[in-house]
């Protein structure tokens, strides 16, 4: 008899990832809470010890130590550059923050995007005792998530010149009397955008469809093309969604460059945006075969290579309905 094959949910799936991960980051950052404690209370001093750890941080961007009262109390510390002015900034009002005291020896933070680079990132942080065994506050690093470890478990067309190919009539006779109502994902497309864009750079997706009036996306992996995931908004916008996806470099037979995938999300929800009468209901990109498809409001569908959408201006999409 075969053996079963496991299934698990996508919640499960996120966990066991961040589980693993929480195991292997309280690791990396014990010898350095270790270390930290007897220069707690000379702040140069703990500068200089945080620059030698942050080598040894499992490829943090950011490593710094924060008192319990959830002010910081280090610099900012990366691999180039050490900054004084984040000294005593207030850290208390971030959630994995609160009551650090009371927490566990070792807090992950949820996944989230970064401000300034727009990436999926997560905050380790690895409480600090004294000599008697007092929690004194605690050592952090900041991660992107692109650079730790991820288990390995699964998860040739030339594109053709710009096709259009005109959909329901019913439809086309009625758009004039319909406009575009903001959908729940309309709402948050900066954060679908980031979060899609560093799916297909990064963690092996290389077909993506965002169906913005119903809010959705469905996904096809490079290494299991055979089977979609769909991902309602609630998923698509957690940054923790990265964690069910195995860090994969991007395809090496990508027609697409790296570059241009967020520009294209980006044109995308102009797109959307762009009318209240002739807008995109969904749009897709494929980064193997280098094709773009976009269906708008009067059902007319469009598929184009990745360069030739880009190229275009706004008066092309709005004189061809």
């Amino acid at each position: 008899m075969n053996a079963a094959i496991e299934t698990i949910t996508l919640e499960q799936r996120i966990e066991r990832e961040r589980q693993a991960l929480a195991k292997y980051l309280k690791t990396v950052l014990s010898p350095m809470a270790s270390v930290s404690s007897s220069l707690w209370g000379d702040i140069d001093q703990l500068d200089k010890l945080l620059k030698v750890s942050i080598t040894y941080a499992g490829n943090s961007k950011l490593v710094y130590a924060v008192g319990c009262d959830g002010r910081q109390l280090s610099s900012n510390i990366s691999s180039d550059h050490i900054d004084t002015s984040k000294r005593g900034q207030e850290l208390s009002v971030r959630p994995y923050m609160a009551n650090i005291a009371q927490a566990d020896e070792f807090v992950l933070s949820p996944i989230y995007v970064d401000k300034n680079d727009h990436r999926p990132c997560v905050t380790a942080l690895h409480k600090v005792k004294d000599d008697e065994g007092k929690i004194i506050g605690c050592v952090a690093a900041d991660y992107d998530l692109s650079v730790l470890p991820t288990s390995q478990d699964a998860v040739d067309e030339v594109p053709s010149a710009w096709r259009q190919i005109k959909g329901d009539p019913a439809i086309r006779q009625n758009l004039f009397q319909q406009a575009r109502v903001n959908s729940a994902m309309d709402q948050r497309l900066d954060e679908v955008n980031d979060i899609l864009t560093d799916l297909i750079t990064q963690r092996g997706i290389f077909h993506a469809k965002l169906h913005y009036s119903s809010s959705r996306a469905t996904l096809w992996v490079y290494d299991d093309p055979h089977r979609y995931r769909l991902h309602v908004l609630d998923e698509i916008i957690n940054p923790s969604v990265c964690l069910a996806y195995p860090r994969k470099p991007y395809p090496s037979d990508a027609t697409v460059s790296e570059d241009n995938v967020a520009d294209i999300f980006k044109r995308l929800a102009e797109l959307r945006n762009a009318d209240e009468t002739i807008y995109l209901r969904s749009g897709s990109l494929n980064v193997v075969n280098g094709m773009v498809g976009l269906t708008f409001s009067c059902d007319g569908s469009h598929y184009m290579s990745a360069d030739e959408f880009l190229a275009k201006p706004d008066s092309f999409w709005f004189g061809c309905a």
